[in-house]
């Protein structure tokens, strides 16, 4: 290969790769947390500027995020996840969102909602921070069937979920 081929490739590459990263959405802002716990009590914290997947398959999400994590799945195993901005490759990308039911400055309930783009039935695991107690708790899970969406609910005021595990059924 001549030298202007080369250079030519490598430049190609390089393009190419600076493209599809401006998709990547690694690392959520710092923001402010605020969840209504009774008619009269609040609950507050700053969350710092944090990776979404802390480690492999360990997703944190909190209260008010919507995110979507494209995965790159080789035969049945879930090899990689990443957290991107847009859902631009919808057939691997799955999206999630946290939310808090509020009516009257009270909390009503806290909601799930994670969508299955796969042809497989979606199993993971999670585990929650709540409002009042100290550490992690772990919580049922429903598998998600092929190409549908789920939707778990708690009446506790959950701070964060750590969701990991992520696999197919076999």
């Amino acid at each position: 290969m001549n030298i202007i081929k080369q250079v030519t490739l490598v430049l190609f590459l390089s393009i190419s790769e600076f493209i599809l990263a401006q998709n990547d959405n690694e690392f959520r802002d710092a923001f402010t947390l605020k969840l209504a716990v009774d008619s009269t009590t609040f609950y507050q914290q700053d969350v710092a500027r944090s990776k979404y997947i802390v480690k492999d398959d360990i997703l944190q999400i909190y209260p008010g995020e919507h995110i979507f994590i494209e995965a790159e799945v080789k035969g049945d195993k879930i090899e990689s996840m990443k957290v991107v901005k847009e859902n631009k490759n919808p057939s691997k990308t799955i999206e999630i969102e946290f939310s808090q039911d509020v009516s009257g400055r009270q909390n009503k309930g806290m909601m799930l909602q994670v969508s299955n783009p796969f042809d497989k039935i979606l199993h993971y695991d999670a585990i929650m921070n709540v409002v009042g107690k100290n550490g992690w708790f772990e919580t049922s899970i429903i598998p998600i069937k092929p190409k549908l969406t789920n939707f778990e609910t708690w009446p506790q005021v959950i701070i964060t979920l750590v969701l990991n595990h992520w696999r197919f059924e076999k």
